[in-house]
């Protein structure tokens, strides 16, 4: 039997993300053994089998006469999830997972399964069969749990918000959330709150440039790293939206408690992963330094949450006497703290649970692509330049509305679809079927856990034109239809299929378990690029391309510094 020293040795970093945190358990070594219907894999070279060639463009087509193939002919990365396990961690291969599952996909074609200790998959990539997985996720869709969360609930006897749930309960606390977060009538009401925010973060970011900036008069530049600004930026923005008033980051002098609570997200994503595949009730039992140091980050997050929740708590009991209903009434916007205890409808236990998951998971995945957007812009003057003048002209018409401002410059919209096509959060989107299926060809059983691998497929030459490009025009509606046209008149696509046409873009997830906090997000970082488009220009200081890594979500392996140069 295996020591816990020697369980807590192995310990891997293995999780995805969408929007909010999508558990991934996914690849192995190009260069393992693998048997496969297609062949051996020996050395990263596929040694066919006699009629076992792949299509040109790595999908297995159908014939009217061909049988639908066994789960077991599914190609695979090898039979045993330990030695894999082994593997990885001792080439480390966790950090670059995007990268390797990019490859696998490149060797043993666009459906694979994968063994990792004792957890096992199926991953996809191909928008035809991500369309046939969703379809079959039934009423209450299920994603892996993330049992280091649960357990620390668990023990210190916290109520579970809906991404920890599963079931009926799930659905019925995820349909009152969506009332607050996700309807087009909550969307206004807050969308001032998050460009109150992104007004205040320029203003800032303007006196530093006129403080410290080089060059002439009125030409002034500075090349910073944005990224701790970006961290303090997405938090700001969350809490006036979730608890309806601000915390003050943008002062010379930030509150320490608000710098804790970033320290405490850090260290619990940072945690997260080695906890994936060691038992939490064990390790929370023996006192593991590994796990007090995930719930003591925790147990920050939850306190802050607190805190805070409080004092909405208060200062709206005592505003209830003049008006019971003002927020949903058209009165003073409360925050979505101030709209669900208004309702009435979750328990001040759920509420709390809620407002926390939002908070922590609304943090690192909004200041990441941030900083993926302004890297892109900066390298691609023309783009930025286009965006740009989209942004003027819309910003003109609408008087100060944000809204009209955003619908009338759609390519800030497709700034970040584009941004989070190349640099996805996270990496896959899961589902368990809830009945058996048929991908590629191979029979899938029902409750099968299912990868759905946003980074290949956001870099695939079969779903994308041209898709090293930064483009964001290519999400335009008409363009959009144009080019996966171009894809499937190929003659052997698959890649995108009438079918597959909406599952291309999968950063926030998808249904009715899309990730909660995707609205905030989407407006909370379109309205930040457009003030800074508005005020200066992007450039580089170096040409260098950005290496990235993977832990609990995909960020910079190093963050990119920015030349703001005042327009």
């Amino acid at each position: 039997m295996w020591s816990v020293s020697a369980h807590l040795a192995m310990c891997i970093r293995v999780q995805g993300m969408s929007g909010s945190s999508y558990p991934l358990l996914c690849a192995a070594s190009q260069r393992a053994m693998c048997m496969s219907a297609a062949g051996t894999v020996v050395g990263g070279k596929v040694e066919g089998r006699k009629g076992a060639a792949k299509e040109s463009t790595g999908v297995k087509k159908r014939g009217v006469n061909e049988r639908v193939r066994s789960f077991e002919e599914i190609p695979h990365t090898g039979r045993s999830g330990w030695a894999n396990l082994v593997k990885f961690w001792r080439e480390d291969r966790f950090r670059t997972l995007h990268k390797h599952m990019e490859r696998t996909f490149n060797t043993l074609g666009p459906i694979y399964r994968e063994r990792l200790g004792t957890q096992s998959s199926v991953n996809i990539m191909l928008p035809i069969d991500i369309s046939e997985l969703f379809r079959s996720e039934g009423l209450h869709p299920q994603r892996m749990t993330l049992e280091p969360w649960a357990t620390h609930r668990e023990t210190r006897q916290h109520s579970k918000g809906v991404f920890l749930k599963n079931g009926v309960e799930w659905r019925t606390d995820r349909l009152l959330l969506n009332k607050e977060v996700m309807m087009s009538s909550s969307v206004r009401r807050f969308l001032p709150l998050l460009d109150e925010v992104a007004r205040d973060f320029s203003r800032m970011l303007q006196a530093r440039v006129e403080k410290k900036g080089q060059g002439k008069e009125g030409r002034l530049s500075l090349t910073i790293d944005p990224s701790p600004d970006l961290f303090r930026f997405a938090l700001e923005a969350s809490c006036h939206v979730l608890y309806g008033e601000r915390i003050g980051l943008f002062s010379s002098s930030p509150s320490q408690e608000s710098q804790k609570f970033i320290w405490a997200v850090e260290k619990m994503l940072a945690t997260t992963p080695p906890l994936l595949y060691l038992p939490p009730r064990l390790l929370h039992r023996i006192g593991s330094p590994l796990w007090i140091q995930h719930a003591t980050a925790w147990d920050h997050i939850f306190s802050h949450a607190e805190a805070r929740i409080q004092r909405g708590y208060q200062r709206i009991s005592s505003s209830q006497g003049g008006r019971s209903k003002a927020g949903a009434e058209g009165g003073q916007y409360t925050g979505v703290l101030g709209q669900l205890m208004e309702r009435g409808q979750l328990s001040l236990d759920l509420i709390k649970a809620n407002i926390t998951e939002l908070m922590a998971g609304g943090v690192d995945t909004t200041a990441v692509p941030l900083q993926f957007a302004l890297f892109e812009l900066g390298r691609n003057p023309e783009v930025q330049e286009r965006v740009r003048q989209q942004v003027r002209a819309s910003w003109a018409q609408a008087g100060g509305d944000p809204q009209k401002a955003l619908q009338g410059a759609p390519l800030l919209k497709g700034t970040i679809k584009e941004t989070l096509r190349l640099y996805p959060v996270g990496i896959t989107v899961q589902r368990y079927p809830v009945r058996d299926i048929v991908l590629q060809n191979y029979h899938v059983p029902a409750g099968t856990m299912v990868q759905a691998c946003l980074y290949p497929l956001g870099r695939s030459e079969e779903v994308f034109k041209d898709p090293k490009r930064f483009e964001p025009g290519r999400w335009d509606v008409s363009r959009e239809e144009s080019e996966r046209g171009g894809r499937e008149g190929g003659g052997g696509g698959g890649g995108g299929g009438a079918e597959g046409a909406g599952f291309r873009s999968l950063a926030f997830g998808f249904g009715a378990r899309q990730c909660v906090g995707r609205r905030i997000a989407e407006n909370e970082m379109q309205l930040l690029l457009m003030h800074i488009l508005l005020n200066f220009r992007l450039s580089l200081p170096s040409a260098q391309d950005i290496s990235t890594k993977y832990t609990l979500i995909l960020q910079p392996e190093t963050p990119p510094r920015i030349t703001f140069s005042k327009l």
